[in-house]
């Protein structure tokens, strides 16, 4: 039988919300995945609705819609005015199917995946440092299915990369570079969105076969095949093509520090004097204590690859050792930075 101490309670010094946040979120914010999945948002950009037209048009009772609703509401994700709800900006912007920056394609992929985020998957993996996606589980049983899989996971991406891909060609003067090598660059989303901001600058996308063709449909929706190319390539083994401005995003948290050491003096390597290297992120403050966002995702890595978040700190250090000078941190939207370095 535990022990209790004894004589007078205090009442605590601080209150228990960030404990109901947490708790509560586990079954909140899974309803906003459903929400989406009964296509809601989609729903409410057609016209405002009141709550019995939620419920006629979702076939879905009063009791759960209003539930739904509720916590829609709790996020900002959509609001009630004379008795009739209607999308809020953040909504209209990424949870509607027609917008650019919809992020459909990575809500669909967490459903997919949800089971493995279970308690149990979290807490084998804190035990033992190994990913879900390695040693067995749910793995593409032909080369068929992996390249389809990987089609899919760039068009998750692409969704993912809209919002930040537009903003960060904003951030440095491009004017002095001529050809973007875009690392893993899955959809080509990033160079797409500078070809567009810059119009002298031509891009390549290096990523795997299947990847390439998903980027070859966007550069061409885009009408941009004059300006931008893919090459299929193995970033670890093959030489980089030539190019004054190496990019790299949402490739560093996928690996180790040891093999991001090798993707940095590669492109150091590979680079011509004045040349620079951008590695764009959702970055850890510097002494790792948020923002709760990057620390999940770094959660997300340990389940499902070799990776994890990095510091602002962390990847200057890495630009440092490996020669690049001018190192900066610049944040370019949301919780995304990128950290850019020179060659001298």
């Amino acid at each position: 039988m535990s022990q209790h101490p004894t004589g007078e309670m205090r009442r605590p010094q601080t209150d228990d919300r960030v404990l109901w946040d947490i708790i509560q979120g586990i079954s909140g914010y899974a309803a906003v995945f459903v929400a989406h999945d009964l296509h809601l948002f989609a729903l409410l950009a057609e016209r405002p609705c009141t709550l019995a037209e939620v419920c006629e048009a979702l076939q879905i009772a009063h009791r759960p819609a209003e539930a739904l609703l509720a916590v829609c509401a709790s996020l900002g994700l959509v609001q009630v005015h004379a008795g009739r709800y209607r999308l809020t900006p953040v909504s209209e912007a990424y949870l509607v199917p027609s917008s650019p920056t919809f992020f459909g394609g990575l809500l669909d992929m967490v459903i997919a995946t949800y089971a493995t985020y279970s308690f149990d998957s979290v807490k084998h993996t804190v035990r033992t440092n190994a990913p879900q996606a390695y040693g067995g589980g749910d793995v593409p049983t032909s080369p068929q299915e992996h390249a389809a899989r990987m089609r899919a996971f760039a068009r998750g991406m692409h969704a993912r990369g809209m919002a930040p891909a537009l903003a960060w060609p904003d951030v440095l003067d491009f004017a002095n570079y001529r050809v973007m090598l875009d690392v893993g660059g899955g959809s080509g989303v990033y160079s797409i969105t500078a070809a567009q901001r810059w119009p002298h600058l031509h891009a390549i996308v290096l990523d795997q076969a299947p990847v390439c063709e998903v980027a070859q449909e966007y550069i061409v929706q885009y009408g941009l095949q004059q300006r931008i190319r893919t090459q299929v390539g193995d970033m670890w083994q093959d030489p980089f093509p030539a190019a004054d401005l190496h990019f790299y995003s949402g490739v560093y948290h996928d690996w180790p520090p040891e093999k991001c050491r090798m993707l940095t003096q590669k492109s150091f390597a590979s680079l011509a004097a004045g040349g620079r290297l951008i590695i764009h992120e959702l970055l850890y403050n510097d002494d790792k204590t948020g923002p709760f966002a990057v620390a999940s995702f770094s959660v997300t890595m340990l389940m499902i690859s070799e990776g994890q978040q990095f510091s602002g700190q962390e990847l200057s250090t890495m630009l440092a050792e490996a020669g690049f000078t001018d190192i900066e941190v610049k944040p370019t939207f949301g919780y995304w930075s990128m950290v850019t370095g020179r060659k001298p």
